[in-house]
Order: C-alpha cells, then sequence, then structure tokens
C-alpha cells in the first residue's frame, strides 16, 4: 500500500524522480537540460516550492513565471499547452506510482491550477510584447 506525501522527504523523492522523468522525455528534456545546469540545487529549490504548496511553510522564494517566460523567450515561444499536458502526465504518472492520499491528490490538483496559469500569463506576456491588448 502506498502512503500520502507527508514530509520533506517524501516531496524530494517526488521531484527527483519526476524529473528523472522529463530530463529524458524526447520533447521536454532539450528545454530542461539546456536551462539547469546545477540539477542538485534544483532539486532543492523545487523541493522547497512543492513543500511550501502542500504543507504551507514559507520556504520557497522565486518568481516561477518568469522564468518559464525566459525558457519561453529563450525558445522562441514555442512551449504550447501541448508541453504543459505532457508535464503534467508525467507529474500525475510519478504520483500515482510513490504516493496515493489526500497530499497527493492537492499536489495534482495545484499542479494542474499552476499549469494552466503558467501557460495563460506566458501567452498574455507574447501578445502584450507583441503590442497585442490583453484582457
Amino acid at each position: 500500500m502506498k502512503k500520502d506525501i507527508k514530509s520533506r522527504e517524501d516531496v524530494f523523492l517526488l521531484i527527483t524522480t519526476f524529473y528523472g522523468r522529463i530530463r529524458k522525455d524526447e520533447l521536454l528534456g532539450p528545454f530542461f537540460n539546456k536551462h539547469i545546469h546545477d540539477w542538485e540545487s534544483h532539486f532543492e529549490r523545487l523541493t522547497d516550492f512543492w513543500e511550501t504548496n502542500l504543507f504551507f511553510v514559507k520556504k520557497f522564494k522565486g518568481n516561477p513565471l518568469q522564468k518559464h517566460q525566459e525558457v519561453d523567450t529563450a525558445h522562441d515561444h514555442k512551449i504550447s499547452e501541448y508541453h504543459f499536458g505532457i508535464w503534467l502526465n508525467h507529474w500525475f504518472q510519478t504520483l500515482d506510482e510513490l504516493f496515493e492520499g489526500e497530499n497527493t491528490e492537492k499536489a495534482k490538483a495545484r499542479a494542474r491550477n499552476m499549469g494552466s496559469f503558467m501557460y495563460l500569463q506566458m501567452f498574455k506576456s507574447r501578445s502584450s510584447k507583441n503590442g497585442e491588448k490583453t484582457e
């Protein structure tokens, strides 16, 4: 029987397992591998991020949206909703393999919401940079 996500160690296992998949993914791997040079530090930062989101501890400091927009710009704005869908599928599969329970479901819902928010904000940012009106 699987357990729920209950500790920083659980979050770290989720992050390292998940990004092991992402780094090997044919479509997503090149985006991440090009921009992340210190994976160990990145794992710690993402563990802080998800620990903050799941357990409401104040560990994460940063601006994920800005980082995603920078990567999108570096790739000529070619990141699409399809990329976010692949990312989300890997996230769900990793969660389902490792955990079950309330925090696991919370991690799925938050990732779904964040992915939608990030993509919409990236799209709006592209439009505003091109002089289009966004509302």
